[in-house]
């Protein structure tokens, strides 16, 4: 067998475990951002499994008793992804979380670990992968929203477009519509098949693929 053929066996990232102290504490705050609970198992006062799913996410995380030599709160710089940051703070601040402010990096588009080099506010110029945002579960493990709405070239494996909600859906329309708004500007002329640019927009953007003309 080549390299090449190796390289293609599927090996999927779906469940990140994370250390905790208190089990229940931790799965009531995993409740209350909404995330959804799928398994909650105890086999004895010394072992017990509560696994919990994002909003729209093909990855879980598993935390409990007995499933790890980790110390609480040490799982720090877990990414979720999400196409609106602000909608999704605003979101988590009505459920009474604490989030940080919207912040982007000084020196690059990914940010630096802590707090070194935080910008307030969106990245300037909004591109894909550059504003975030933080918050920490009871114990401390660290959690990061970073805003992606564009994918670089090469980060979508599947043809196929797909939307994990309403509000991902919304906004890659919105995104849509104004880039028609300055394709119909530079052509000096309305374009009667805007669904047509639309669609063919959307499923270049998901592909991380160059806006039609």
């Amino acid at each position: 067998m080549s390299n090449t053929q190796k390289q293609t066996v599927d090996m999927k990232l779906e469940v990140v475990v994370i250390p905790v102290s208190d089990v229940d504490r931790a799965k009531q705050f995993y409740v209350e951002l909404g995330w959804r609970l799928d398994v909650d198992i105890a086999k004895d006062d010394q072992f017990r499994v509560v696994h919990f799913t994002p909003p729209g996410s093909q990855s879980s995380i598993l935390f409990g008793k007995g499933v790890t030599t980790q110390e609480p709160g040490s799982a720090q710089g877990l990414h979720l992804i999400v196409s609106d940051i602000e909608a999704v703070r605003a979101a988590l601040v009505e459920r009474g979380i604490e989030v940080s402010e919207v912040f982007h990096d000084a020196g690059g588009l990914f940010h630096h670990a802590g707090e070194e080099g935080r910008v307030s506010g969106l990245q300037p110029a909004r591109r894909s992968y550059g504003s975030f945002a933080s918050f920490s579960d009871p114990d401390g493990n660290g959690w990061v929203f970073q805003e992606v709405t564009t994918r670089l070239p090469g980060r979508t494996d599947t043809p196929v477009t797909t939307f994990t909600s309403s509000l991902e859906l919304a906004g890659a329309l919105r995104r849509a519509a104004a880039a028609h708004g300055e394709h119909e500007k530079l052509s000096g002329q309305h374009d009667e098949n805007w669904p047509d640019w639309y669609a063919d927009y959307v499923v270049r953007e998901q592909a991380g693929k160059p806006s039609p003309t």
